[in-house]
């Protein structure tokens, strides 16, 4: 079995081999672009891992890992534009390289391009491919709208968020697995346990990710420190915050988040202190190995030899910058 960096070069491959021969070719630009981009590639790794842990034929699989790829970078091609945002793994977004109008027909075409993919699965699966991407592309739309509707609200509760991010970001991890484990003939309870911990492992990488937000480094986390603290955005930190606050950290946390005009290093710095003070990060931790825990035991779960599965648990060690 290919460990994971051998299977992101065969993917990475296949991605470049890519054609785009349709006319107009500027509407085919911006999606080569976007998937020129680079990243982990997680998605397409996870699904050509689980179906190679019971077939060698990976070739089989690409097809479906290139469709789910596809489909994951229209989903942000179209997040760019909605979050205003300029940057993108660093090189500029569509919207800013092109225009709106541009982003939103070329992530058309991409959605449109993710479906032709998945419809080359194999007859005996296709259905199955597809109840499952269709179910999934239906959920992460839905984390979106939850996403865009707790801006607006200041009483959004842990459990809201948490189902936010599973929809928003978990079900297309474990949508991986399932699609690679469908198409290679595991039994059906092995591919509930491959979703399960695609569903676990996405929850504890996002929860990660708003601790790093406010306590990570620049040189490893890829971003500026304190984004999320600058624009209000309700993680698990800032939630938990106002749940476990006092009175007078309650007050001075609505101080900073309602303030229009401030130095923003004054925020962050003054944030992360209410945090230290109230103990959301040791939550986080907690949570976080909670999520992790629970993901390597449905690992544990599918019916093969530990081995076999030890690239798919080194994965997910790497995930989440851990060592054993």
């Amino acid at each position: 079995m290919r460990t994971p960096a051998e299977t992101l070069k065969y993917f990475n491959e296949a991605l470049a081999a890519m054609p785009f021969d349709r006319q107009p070719a500027s509407l085919y630009e911006p999606v080569k672009y976007v998937l020129s981009m680079g990243g982990k590639r997680i998605r397409p790794v996870l699904l050509l891992m689980a179906y190679e842990l019971y077939r060698n034929d990976t070739d089989r699989a690409m097809p479906t890992a290139l469709g789910l790829e596809t489909y994951h970078n229209y989903t942000l091609l179209h997040d760019d534009v909605m979050d205003r945002a300029d940057v993108r793994r660093g090189r500029p977004t569509v919207h800013k390289v092109w225009n709106e109008n541009a982003a939103i027909l070329s992530g058309d075409s991409m959605l449109v391009m993710a479906y032709q993919l998945m419809a080359q699965a194999d007859p005996t699966h296709l259905k199955a491919v597809l109840d499952v991407f269709t179910e999934t592309a239906l959920q992460i739309g839905e984390g979106q709208q939850m996403d865009l509707e707790f801006e607006t609200r200041d009483d959004v509760r842990e459990e809201e968020y948490i189902e936010m991010i599973r929809l928003k970001t978990s079900v297309l991890l474990a949508c991986a697995l399932k699609l690679g484990a469908l198409q290679a003939d595991a039994s059906a309870a092995d591919a509930d346990h491959l979703y399960h911990f695609g569903e676990q492992l996405g929850l504890a990488f996002q929860l990660q990710d708003d601790l790093l937000d406010v306590y990570g480094d620049f040189e490893t986390f890829g971003k500026k420190i304190g984004g999320d603290i600058l624009c209000n955005k309700k993680t698990y930190m800032l939630i938990n915050a106002f749940r476990l606050a006092d009175e007078q950290q309650r007050s001075q946390l609505t101080d900073w988040i309602s303030r229009e005009h401030y130095d923003p290093e004054e925020k962050i710095q003054a944030v992360t202190a209410l945090y230290n003070q109230i103990g959301v990060r040791a939550l986080a931790e907690s949570r976080i190995n909670e999520y992790f825990e629970a993901a390597l035991a449905s690992l544990d779960q599918v019916s093969l030899p530990t081995e076999r599965k030890q690239p798919l648990r080194d994965l997910a060690l790497s995930l989440l910058g851990r060592n054993s």
